[in-house]
């Protein structure tokens, strides 16, 4: 009896979920979502490898618009 009312719970819940997952995976209107972050994420990673060298070659651009300053007569 048990084992009935567990099976006759079971076998709907497992039918349900198996067409809601196929379901799911046919839809893509969230597929442009993920690529766009994929997307904000690779373009993130690549700003933080290439900041050591900007921020080098920013402050050598300040420090020689500094000494231009410097050294202009008054």
């Amino acid at each position: 009896m048990f084992l009935n009312t567990v099976l006759s719970v079971y076998v709907p819940t497992r039918t349900f979920v198996a067409h809601q997952v196929k379901q799911f995976a046919k839809r893509t209107e969230g597929a442009s979502a993920i690529e766009y972050a994929l997307i904000v994420a690779m373009v993130a990673i690549v700003i933080i490898a290439v900041s050591p060298g900007i921020q080098a070659s920013v402050k050598a651009m300040f420090e020689s618009i500094k000494a231009g300053l410097d050294a202009r007569p008054a």
